[in-house]
C-alpha cells in the first residue's frame, strides 16, 4: 500500500487497496463512490445508480459538501487537496 492511501484508510469510511483508496457516500437522494489513485494523484467520482451500477461523473455534478469533505480527507492524509479539482 502507498503511504497516502494508507493514511486515507484511517479516515472515516475510506478503504485502501494497494495504491488506490475508496470511500462511499450516500446522500438523501444520490449515492457516490469516490476513488483516489496515489501513483497519479487522481480523484475519480462515480455516481451509483439505483440498480447498483456505477458510472463516472464530472465534478460539476457532484454536491459541493461531498467535494469539500473529500478535500478535507485528502488534506488530513497528507495529499494536496488541490488534486480533487484537477481534470482527468
Amino acid at each position: 500500500m502507498g503511504e497516502q492511501t494508507t493514511a486515507l484508510s484511517k479516515r472515516e469510511g475510506w478503504r485502501s487497496e494497494g495504491y488506490a483508496a475508496r470511500v462511499h457516500y450516500e446522500g438523501a437522494t444520490e449515492q457516490y463512490s469516490v476513488e483516489y489513485y496515489e501513483p497519479t494523484g487522481v480523484v475519480v467520482y462515480w455516481q451509483v445508480r439505483g440498480d447498483g451500477e456505477a458510472v463516472p461523473v464530472g465534478r460539476e455534478s457532484v454536491p459541493g459538501p461531498l467535494r469539500e469533505r473529500i478535500r478535507a480527507d485528502l488534506s488530513a492524509a497528507g495529499v494536496d487537496p488541490a488534486v480533487e479539482r484537477d481534470p482527468l
